[in-house]
């Protein structure tokens, strides 16, 4: 009788312990590809004790080795070592759909990149959006990958919840509601040149747990920062933080036309999430006009996603002064340049590239280096704290400046806006979206309010 009782006892122990560990399953088995297919490319992948190798090859597009089963919740670890100068990465929740770009792969990519620019672990939407997660401003994940060696990856995808880690270190984290199921693919990229040919991208011990990945998920961590990719909405994590909407997405709550007391009555549309400033003839606030919000304000850090249509124009404006400029033309405030570059003749006026996309309209030019994606969304962000401010593109500052010393009054003096008094150095103002008669769209507008 107690041999029963110990027995099971010993049993419901190790039915216990069992029950808190992860249930990995093998993605590949040392042997063979089987479960996986090519797509998109032409690249080769070898096998050799127990490792995929990709090899890079000259004259087609980014390959995939991906699999045939679908995943939705998971955690997903694997190794990875890649040749320096080759850029690569493993997509997940990804699909490949004859009605999107004939089957092109498309969805999240956990990146790797052993350049300088060291955004390894970052979260990139492959063929779709472009950058979700760049790792600028968080020097420890940057530091996390180890070129010319093994390294470590993870990537837990669950719910709306996407984070990443390398060799133990929080490198992403976002909400996002884009996919929610895909397969996952080992990508070889494409290569411009001969020199590049024959570098490799290899893994081993790639493994998933699908079962219950909740119950085994990685604490938070202050060192990835959540960011928010669900359109129009503010997270829990946001809102604790101080973060509100600037735009509902779906209505004109909280903006009037800059030189209305109502919403304009034209030149504007929302349509499925987007705010729209309509094509007229380009010009200056001929057709709907501005828009500015209602309240006013001081220290903030704003954030909008924007895409620009060729050739187009528009600005963000922030300590905007309604009261003035009440002819023809836009209202006037500080201008977060947005504009088409490479099509738009305003690129080339002004002194030494200051109306550029980013820049301080006018006054002062935004990095050269800023990266800028035609034909997606981009984010633009201004921070102010006092008299210093800030434009950020894409998580990378292009733009610093302080008000209201000798060398901004030089600057505005020799600047278009020289008849205004006391341009730029009011204390507080309208936050404002630019109508130049060109198509532009906006969405995702918000704002923390800083002491």
């Amino acid at each position: 009788m107690k041999k029963n009782m110990l027995a099971a006892i010993l049993l419901l122990f190790t039915v216990s312990m069992s029950a808190q560990q992860p249930q990995w399953e093998s993605l590949f088995n040392g042997k063979n590809l089987k479960g996986w297919e090519k797509l998109n490319g032409t690249a080769d992948y070898k096998i050799e004790d127990g490792v995929i190798t990709g090899i890079s090859k000259m004259g087609t597009p980014n390959t995939f080795m991906a699999t045939k089963k679908m995943y939705t919740d998971f955690i997903l670890e694997f190794d990875f070592k890649v040749s320096d100068g080759l850029n690569s990465g493993v997509q997940f929740r990804s699909n490949s759909l004859k009605e999107y770009n004939n089957g092109r792969v498309h969805g999240y990519q956990f990146e790797i990149d052993p350049s300088s620019r060291a955004w390894t672990g970052g979260i990139y939407d492959e063929a779709r959006r472009g950058w979700l997660y760049a790792l600028t401003e968080y020097p420890s994940a940057q530091k996390a990958f180890k070129n010319g060696e093994w390294n470590k990856a993870r990537i837990e995808a669950i719910g709306h919840c996407i984070r990443t880690w390398v060799n133990g270190i929080p490198c992403s984290n976002i909400l996002d509601d884009v996919t929610a199921k895909g397969f996952i693919a080992l990508q070889v990229h494409a290569i411009g040149n001969k020199e590049q040919e024959g570098k490799t991208i290899s893994w081993r011990n790639i493994r998933i747990c699908t079962t219950n990945p909740e119950a085994f998920k990685t604490p938070d961590s202050q060192a990835a920062p959540q960011v928010n990719c669900i359109a129009n909405t503010i997270s829990e994590k946001e809102a604790s933080e101080g973060w509100k909407l600037l735009w509902d997405g779906k209505s004109t709550e909280g903006w009037r036309g800059a030189k209305l007391t109502t919403f304009p009555s034209k030149g504007w549309v929302i349509d499925n999430g987007i705010l729209k400033v309509l094509a007229n003839d380009g010009a200056e606030s001929t057709n709907g006009g501005d828009i500015v919000t209602i309240k006013k304000y001081k220290n903030f850090i704003l954030k909008v996603d924007f895409m620009i249509t060729p050739g187009a124009n528009s600005g963000i404006k922030y300590f905007v002064n309604t009261e003035i400029n009440k002819g023809a033309g836009s209202s006037i405030g500080c201008e977060f340049q947005i504009l088409d570059d490479q099509k738009h003749p305003d690129a080339k006026l002004g002194v030494k590239g200051n109306r550029t996309l980013g820049s301080l309209y006018d006054l002062i030019p935004a990095d050269s280096s800023k990266p800028f994606r035609g034909g997606f969304f981009n984010t633009a962000m201004v921070v102010v704290k006092g008299n210093k401010v800030e434009h950020w593109l894409n998580g990378v500052k292009i733009v610093e400046y302080e008000r209201g010393n000798q060398m901004w009054r030089a600057l505005v003096a020799y600047s278009k806006y020289k008849d205004w008094e006391n341009f730029g150095d009011w204390e507080d103002g309208n936050i404002l979206l630019q109508d130049h008669g060109d198509e532009v769209l906006y969405k995702n507008i918000k704002i923390k309010e800083l002491k």
